[in-house]
């Protein structure tokens, strides 16, 4: 049946290389991405060689105290980090010394994985999350790389589309060496998709533990660029959430004058289109990129300053929560000790909901709903306080999936380097 994936992926990606190409989260790193490497790409310190994979900005936040805990138990290690879009190889690179390189994923052709493989030569590859790429695993098992999945979930609401698609493809996971899961659930789910059941652990998820709260150094400007008094601020937000966001904050605004709104996008890129919405609401607009700190609204447009951004809020909603795109990162406010209010559609992070779901963390199921929680919560600050220090207890409470899942995956190594010898 592979050779029908491998047909089809060369089909559809003629078809669609031409949109990857000018799309703003796909256009750069293309040379990569086809597996063009220089030579001598990644020596690094030693080994093992561990190959990382995130796909996006979101998903680099996991994988860091993973690389952090590599760094720690295998000083020597060669610790490689790639990503699919252009905003998680941006985060990937501020990993600073953790790693040894940042590349880009390549596409899921043979040629373009062979050559990615044998320029990064890992001894393991970790992909995160539902990132199962056929070509890719099947080059790195050739080469003998060890392959594990991490944070390990699959998207109940999905499960037909993939046993449809292994069924025409093969069945990709029974060459996943590993398959550490978030939870029993998901572990369940593993299992129906034919996941071997002795290779299935059931470890966390490793976004808890890079959530841990520290001070942290403070963006420079940023305090000065958000501006003083109290702020609703509204991170993550997507398209067609911060018309209903604004209206809220009008209706916060006439029982509390002096409070101010800030506004995090997902995609940084829609910033102004959101200040003419900003505007069309009656309200002044600021930039963190181009001052206004006065302004009624401040609109967060850099990339990798949203969790320290959370510090200087009051009262925080996260979007992704009002649309289909089933929510985002809730437990990142949560850890600066914020009070966090997400909407109905959080089907992609129920582990968190869970985590922070009368613990500080508040579902409201509609903007007005919204609105009248906040205002309530504005007439008391003595609750907001306690609200803001019971989400961060939440946050630590839980924790240690990276040092299991690192575990786990020197085992594994070690596995492999007695087969070799013997």
């Amino acid at each position: 049946m592979r050779p029908l994936y491998v047909v089809l992926g060369y089909v559809a990606f003629a078809l669609l290389w031409p949109l990857l190409l000018l799309h703003r989260k796909t256009r750069r790193g293309q040379l990569r991405r086809f597996g063009f490497y220089p030579r001598g790409f990644a020596r690094g310190r030693g080994r093992p060689r561990v190959w990382l994979h995130g796909s996006s900005a979101g998903d680099l936040l996991a994988l860091r105290p993973i690389a952090e805990e590599f760094r720690r138990r295998l000083p020597e290690a060669t610790i490689v980090v790639s990503a699919i879009t252009d905003s998680g190889h941006a985060i990937a690179r501020r990993l600073g010394d953790l790693v040894d390189e940042v590349t880009y994923l390549p596409w899921d052709l043979p040629g373009a994985t062979r050559r990615a493989v044998k320029a990064v030569a890992p001894d393991i590859l970790v992909l995160e999350y539902t990132e199962i790429w056929p070509n890719l695993i099947r080059a790195a098992k050739r080469f003998g790389s060890k392959v594990v999945l991490t944070n390990g979930r699959f998207d109940p609401q999905k499960m037909g589309h993939y046993r449809a698609l292994f069924s025409l493809i093969g069945n990709p996971l029974a060459e996943v060496d590993l398959l550490l899961m978030r939870e029993e659930d998901e572990a369940e789910r593993a299992l129906e998709l034919g996941a071997p059941p002795g290779r299935i652990r059931v470890t966390g998820n490793s976004k808890f533990d890079a959530l841990v709260p520290s001070a942290g150094a403070e963006p420079e400007g940023l305090a000065a660029a958000l501006g003083s008094g109290p702020i609703f601020f509204a991170g993550s937000t997507h398209e067609g959430e911060e018309g209903p966001l604004l209206r809220v904050f009008k209706r916060l605004r006439q029982a509390h004058p002096s409070l101010r709104m800030v506004i995090a996008p997902r995609y940084v890129d829609r910033a102004a289109r959101i200040a003419s919405l900003v505007q069309a609401e009656g309200f002044s607009v600021g930039f963190r990129t181009r001052g206004g700190a006065d302004a009624d609204v401040v609109i967060l447009d850099t990339i990798g300053e949203l969790y320290a951004a959370y510090r200087h809020a009051t009262l925080v909603f996260v979007g992704g929560s009002f649309t289909r795109r089933g929510g985002q990162n809730i437990l990142e406010p949560a850890a600066q000790g914020k009070p966090v209010l997400f909407g109905p559609n959080m089907q992609n992070f129920r582990d968190s909901v869970q985590v922070l779901l009368g613990r500080g963390g508040i579902q409201v199921s509609d903007p007005d709903h919204l609105a009248r929680t906040a205002l309530d919560l504005l007439d008391r600050p003595a609750r907001l306080a306690e609200l803001g220090a019971m989400a961060r207890n939440a946050v630590l409470s839980v924790g240690g999936a990276s040092r299991r899942n690192v575990d786990e995956m020197i085992r594994l190594l070690e596995e492999r380097d007695a087969e070799e010898a013997a």
